[in-house]
């Protein structure tokens, strides 16, 4: 069986499952469902078998340390990372991916998935993506289309029509369809003949760039331009800003799949989600015999039909009905369950209004790891920092402001001027303002330690980096 190639999007602005998700920190990088977030469940599907080639990643690229964490986190050695300055939509983000593939393979045919959806049974998925591959090889475009047990109005359909010749569940494409009203996907469920888009496509990668030079040559000429002048920054290949910035704003669906023959799509029920949105998760959430769905240290009492999350702290609700509440360390969403669509809208007021908090959440990943905020007031401030094993900080000074560490648990190698010593769990170290230093995990297990800075001034900006193993100097 000739191997599909993974080619897994990672973009997003997080906006409409705020204040869980932020455009720092979207949903993919999340564990929603389960202990795993939706990238590494991704990327775990698409591996540990001889089906697929190495993933590539096309990626944000104020996400690439965490999505490459992920990977890591996952067992995962990404073919490539591609790096986006800006979001284009999906047609150049997966020309772009497809270009990068054909440099390597001219016949390859590539598995397009969203990094960001829930699968529940991954072996329906793999014997769809299989019937898929098959149709695929003989130069078809393939989608995989969701069996509907729902009159959806948040997503879009795909009529189906002729059976495809030996491939079980598949169907040539009689048509797509605009997310419909709720009395025209009542009629479509009802008639048999529909499906919904999973945004999940199987196809040649030659076609993609034929194709798309006959409907869309200036964006194809754009992204060619954006591999041609990218640059390697670690690990990653940052398409050239200018060039994939000048690339056409439009989908996949929309530049392509919607404008081309040969078009077909496999029926399969494989537990999906697209977690568009607070109503998703509700409706893959456990409930009680009350309707409620709880995540995390809550507690309802005379309450009916609500959504209740709580990223640490105790939230109760008492007499409420449809509402819900989302609580994370520096914002708590409040709501009527019924506008959970209504969220993204919020966000854009929190922009607006410059509340810092519509975008950026207290965790901040780094090469290294990530860091997180704790508590900060006047002239002091409280992290917790988690180091990836082997890995270091830069070799650095800071003008303004001392520091303490603390270990949690795992080792640290700590470089302070002309001295170096290991500090193991429950020790501590002072690094007086102005010192060079250094912390190395030098352990096989994270290191995980709490640091309080005191001083004038705080912010990130007050680093002076002599030596740094990431160019950030």
């Amino acid at each position: 069986m000739e191997r599909l190639y993974p080619v897994i999007l990672s973009g997003g602005s997080g906006s409409r499952l705020w204040p869980l998700s932020r455009q720092s920190n979207p949903k993919q990088l999340l564990p929603l469902v389960g202990r795993q977030t939706l990238l590494e469940a991704t990327l775990r599907r698409v591996s540990g078998s001889g089906a697929f080639h190495p993933p590539t990643l096309v990626v944000n690229a104020e996400h690439r340390f965490a999505v490459a964490e992920q990977a890591r986190l996952a067992g995962t050695a990404p073919r490539a990372i591609l790096l986006e300055a800006v979001g284009r939509n999906t047609a150049p983000a997966i020309l772009c991916a497809a270009l990068d593939l054909l440099a390597a393979d001219d016949s390859a045919i590539m598995l397009v998935l969203p990094s960001d959806h829930l699968i529940r049974d991954a072996k329906a998925f793999r014997r769809a993506v299989e019937t898929a591959r098959a149709a695929a090889a003989a130069g078809r475009v393939m989608t995989l289309g969701i069996t509907p047990d729902r009159p959806e109005t948040g997503y879009g359909w795909i009529e189906k029509g002729g059976a495809l010749d030996g491939l079980a569940g598949a169907f040539e494409v009689a048509r797509f369809k605009e997310k419909p009203d709720a009395a025209t996907a009542a009629a479509m469920l009802a008639d048999g003949r529909h499906l919904w888009n999973a945004g999940i496509f199987v196809l040649p990668a030659a076609r993609v760039v034929a194709e798309l030079e006959r409907l869309e040559p200036e964006l194809v000429q754009h992204c060619r331009d954006a591999l041609d002048r990218a640059s390697k920054d670690i690990d990653f290949t940052r398409l050239d800003p200018e060039s994939f910035g000048q690339a056409k704003a439009i989908s996949i669906d929309y530049a392509l799949v919607e404008r081309v023959e040969r078009v077909g799509t496999v029926a399969v029920e494989m537990g999906w989600s697209d977690l568009g949105g607070f109503d998703a998760l509700y409706e893959v959430a456990e409930r009680d015999e009350q309707g409620n769905a709880t995540v995390g240290r809550t507690a309802l009492l005379d309450a009916r039909d609500c959504h209740v999350r709580s990223n640490g702290r105790l939230v109760t609700v008492l007499g409420l009905e449809g509402v819900l509440v989302v609580e994370t360390d520096d914002a708590v969403l409040v709501a009527d369950r019924g506008r959970a669509q209504d969220v993204k809208q919020l966000v854009e007021k929190l922009k607006s209004e410059g509340f810092p908090e519509a975008t950026q959440g207290s965790k901040w990943h780094r090469p290294w790891g990530w860091f997180q905020t704790l508590d900060m007031g006047e002239r002091f401030q409280v992290k917790r920092i988690s180091v990836n094993p082997g890995a270091s900080l830069s070799l650095q000074m800071h003008h303004h402001r001392a520091e303490h560490w603390i270990v949690v648990s795992g080792t640290a190698e700590v470089n302070r001027e002309t001295e170096s010593f290991l500090l193991a769990e429950n020790e501590s170290t002072y690094i007086p303002l102005g010192q060079r230093h250094r912390l190395t995990n030098p352990g096989r297990v994270q290191l995980e330690m709490i640091e309080v800075q005191s001083g004038a001034y705080l912010g990130e900006d007050d680093i002076v980096r002599f030596d740094d193993n990431y160019g950030r100097q």
